[in-house]
């Protein structure tokens, strides 16, 4: 979130390139601290950068929350969070695209806080997502004086619906909590803004560098493979006494392979590959693999593996960098032994 205590900060469009350059894609800022065109300039911006766009109701009356749900329909917003008025708020987003997700509970003060027992948040929750139109909840769980994760897990136990949790998260500790107890995704935007998350600095683009690397090691999003050397390899084969030429030795076990050869000149773009695994091969020049927890400087006759869902940005490192690109059908492979998940 481009956000500091619950209002979009001063200079969000400056944070907005930050967050976009590390391939952040889930961006979103409050109805409160820029005028409405500044806010029509984020969204803008964020669609621009390929992200999807989230405006939080922060407004504590009936009038200001009204006016904020119109703002979002102006504005074109992906996603509304926050705010209790649903009956109010309803109507106004009606034959939208905008998904929904209110506040359950009592929401109190600004910043805004969470008020009441778990059982009373977990009745607003269902009786929320009992709702047509609501398509998930926005839970305010760290601005609460309840067993935080015990909230979590009571709330998402009790909906089936998606839970987003909010509030002062600041910890990778309190990011696993959420996701032990069956949240589907969180906001944070204070902590990263005021350099406060645990990270080898207190600057913007390590801090979300940081929080992007460890939401990947939870999902398992992080590849276990390093790079390998073709001579390296072959020397292995020597070491074990393979003397015949014939048959080709097993270096490394890939199904339903496809050979693609591609020529990089500069950043590609953080992105993944949904289905299958790749191995990248540099032929000629040098391959920069960036993943969210490393970089790796792949040279002329070394090869990286790449398994499908790791978020990776090839950069050449020389004009002209060519690459072999092997890649494994991983939905075929696992229809033989097993059922894909998806994160």
């Amino acid at each position: 979130m481009l956000t500091r205590n619950d209002r979009t900060v001063s200079d969000a469009m400056e944070q907005l390139q930050t967050a976009l350059a590390l391939g952040v894609r889930h961006i979103g800022f409050k109805d409160i601290g820029l005028p409405l065109d500044a806010l029509k300039a984020l969204k803008t911006a964020i669609r621009a950068g390929g992200a999807t766009s989230y405006l939080e109701v922060v407004s504590l009356d009936r009038d200001s929350e009204i006016a904020s749900a119109k703002a979002a329909v102006e504005i074109g917003i992906d996603n509304l969070l926050g705010g209790t008025r649903v009956d109010d708020v309803l109507p106004i987003i009606a034959g939208t695209t905008i998904q929904y997700c209110p506040f359950p509970g009592t929401i109190s003060g600004h910043p805004s806080v969470l008020e009441g027992s778990i059982d009373e948040i977990v009745a607003s929750a269902q009786a929320l997502a009992a709702r047509e139109g609501v398509h998930g909840l926005d839970l305010l769980a760290y601005r609460s004086h309840e067993n935080v994760p015990a909230l979590i897990a009571a709330v998402c136990g009790a909906v089936s619906k998606p839970v987003y949790v909010a509030g002062s998260i600041d910890t990778p500790g309190q990011i696993a909590a959420l996701k032990e107890a069956g949240a589907a995704g969180f906001t944070i935007g204070t902590a990263a803004l005021d350099g406060k998350y645990p990270a080898d600095g207190t600057d913007v683009p390590r801090q979300l560098a940081t929080i992007i690397r460890d939401v990947a090691q939870l999902n398992r999003h992080i590849s276990p493979f390093h790079k390998d050397n073709l001579t390296h390899a072959f020397g292995r084969f020597s070491e074990r006494r393979f003397s015949d030429a014939w048959p080709p030795r097993l270096a490394a076990s890939v199904n339903n392979p496809r050979i693609r050869l591609a020529t990089l000149d500069g950043e590609t773009g953080w992105h993944f590959n949904s289905r299958e695994d790749e191995v990248f091969f540099v032929h000629k020049g040098r391959l920069l693999m960036k993943f969210r927890d490393r970089d790796e400087v792949i040279e002329e006759g070394e090869f990286i593996l790449v398994p499908r869902g790791v978020e990776r940005c090839p950069t050449a490192l020389e004009k002209a960098c060519k690459v072999v690109m092997l890649e494994i059908d991983a939905t075929r492979r696992d229809s033989q032994g097993g059922k894909e998940q998806r994160a």
